[in-house]
């Protein structure tokens, strides 16, 4: 392997700057080239492709975003698509290929890798939602983000005695809106896994109102309905003023984490590895603290574990 190339796809997520800078600078060390690939697939099948050095990754570890912008492409959903694109590594002289991103962009290195291409996917979504690994990167910030926005929610919402929905993102994982309504205190933790039953979160408010509360914190994972709708409901039933909050997209922004910068230095310099040792349609993720590789099949066909446990002690800690 002589040359290797870099893209990133799908959603963006806080730390994929740092694990752009790991995979450019380990194959550098390792003697290889490094190509970059601008817009994910869609850069890939029209050329848009670079050499990258040293300086193309100065002063990023600490940016959000990517420096090699993301793109959806439907071209690249069709088998002729994926065949250019292969075509374009070949003709770029590209024998390895890093994907950061998640589900979506680990299907596309996929069927790259049934096309002949060395390819390794390195999980990059704030959505926490791939099951082969622990953790992905740009899950801790965006934690972080919501939990700085909830502590401020809360002053407000103490202040007139309110009920506050706040509502983030995760797709059909409940992650995000489970670990930041733990760290947060929230009075109620609604995510997808789970489901919640509307008399019940009323009852609790109310419950809660008798006792004293000053408010009630409700997070809301996206998998499950939207905000607005469920802050109307409650005022229906209690009576008490409610109010919505969306985050939306301030959650894939900002600087990443320490933890975010850390696991995306180890898993760059372990895809660069993995291509080095002539492995194929790899993934590479972080396990009870330990970086590992796994087949992309196996990754993608993994079914997620909810941690029970986990919610438990939310549930528990919340009244």
């Amino acid at each position: 392997m002589k040359t290797i190339g870099i893209l990133t796809s799908g959603g963006d997520a806080p730390g994929m700057n740092a694990a752009i800078r790991a995979v450019v600078r380990t194959a550098l060390d390792k003697g290889l080239k490094v190509m970059g690939i601008q817009r994910g697939y869609s850069g890939l099948i029209n050329g848009e492709i670079f050499e990258m050095n040293r300086h193309s990754v100065s002063d990023i570890i600490h940016r959000g975003g990517t420096i090699l912008r993301t793109a959806r492409c439907e071209e690249f959903r069709t088998e002729e698509g994926r065949k250019r694109a292969a075509k374009v590594l070949k003709v770029f002289g590209i024998d390895g290929l890093v994907v950061i991103g998640g589900d979506g962009s680990f299907t596309g290195a996929r069927l790259l890798s049934e096309l002949g291409v060395s390819a390794v996917g390195i999980p990059g979504t704030i959505d926490n939602d791939l099951a082969y690994t622990q953790y992905t990167i740009g899950f801790d910030t965006a934690l972080n983000t919501v939990l700085d926005a909830i502590n401020k929610i809360r002053d407000t919402s103490t202040s007139h005695e309110r009920v506050s929905v706040v509502e983030v993102m995760g797709r059909n994982c409940g992650d995000i809106a489970l670990y930041a309504g733990l760290a947060g205190g929230a009075e109620s933790v609604i995510i997808p896994e789970k489901g919640y039953n509307l008399n019940e979160l009323c009852r609790n408010i109310l419950e809660g109102k008798l006792r004293g509360k000053m408010h009630n914190l409700i997070v809301l994972a996206e998998g499950v309905g939207g905000a607005e709708e469920l802050a109307k409901k409650i005022e229906e039933v209690t009576g008490i003023i409610t109010r919505a909050t969306i985050l939306g997209h301030i959650q894939r922004g900002g600087s990443p984490s320490a933890f975010d910068r850390v696991l995306a230095a180890r898993l760059g310099a372990k895809a660069i590895e993995v291509l080095l040792e002539g492995k194929k349609a790899r993934v590479v993720g972080i396990r009870d603290g330990k970086v590992i590789d796994q087949d992309i099949n196996e990754a993608l066909s993994t079914k997620r574990e909810f941690d029970e446990e986990l919610f438990d002690i939310a549930r528990a800690l919340s009244y």
